[in-house]
This record gives structure tokens, sequence and C-alpha cells, in this order.
């Protein structure tokens, strides 16, 4: 399945998280490898400091295997599905790890893309 992730990065977690993402070390352990990496070059931010991204997850409880990383760095504000789940052919059994290469969530990344700034750039200015 595919999720909207909203999040505000942590007070004073700017530098670690720079330095997670640019040694490529975020994540390490996960069984999610490298989206991580993905995902915070994806993502979003708003004037608010919110970030938004679409993160892949199998988990049956979304982002259970990803919620920790991301906790070390991010309030987790909402996390939700990014489309229909009838639609999803992972989710409803029609193809087991379609998500993988899935581009059901192709025009929501297009808009997300579309607004506020790239979270990557915003967060090399906040970190000296």
């Amino acid at each position: 399945m595919r999720y909207l992730v909203k999040a505000k990065l942590k007070p004073g977690r700017e530098k670690p998280l720079l330095a997670a993402i640019q040694s490529e070390t975020i994540g390490h352990g996960s069984v999610a490898g490298d989206e991580y990496i993905h995902n915070m070059r994806q993502a979003r931010v708003d004037g608010e400091g919110v970030c938004r991204w679409v993160e892949v997850c199998f988990c049956a409880t979304p982002l259970q295997e990803e919620r920790p990383y991301w906790e070390e760095f991010f309030d987790l504000l909402r996390v939700q599905d990014a489309h229909s789940r009838k639609n999803c052919r992972d989710d409803n059994g029609t193809e087991p790890w379609a998500c993988s290469d899935c581009d059901c969530t192709e025009k929501l990344e297009r808009r997300l893309a579309a607004s506020g700034s790239s979270f990557l750039s915003h967060l090399k200015q906040k970190v000296p």
C-alpha cells in the first residue's frame, strides 16, 4: 500500500537527519532498505515546516516497520492511504508486491512535487 505521510521535523534533529541522509544510513537495519533515502529526496515542505511524502509500506499496520526510524527525526502528524485500497493490487491480493513498481500515486506525486519546496534543500539550508 502507498501512504501519504505528513510529518514535522523535531527541533534539533536537522543536523543528525541530514548526516543520516548524506551517509545513506537513515533506516539502517530496516527491511525497507533505501526507501528512506528515496522518500527524503521526494519529500516536500510547506511554509509551516510540514513535510509530505508518499511511502510504500507492506506492513499490516501502516508504517509499522518504518515508524521507529521516522520517529527518531519526525513527529508523524498523519499517515493516510494515498489512494483507494480497493484499487491496490497488493492489498486486494491480485498482485503481491505490486506497490514496488506501481504508478497508482503518480498524479498525487506530481501534485506534491509542484507544492512547497524540496525538503532536502530546506534541510541543507537549516544546517550550517
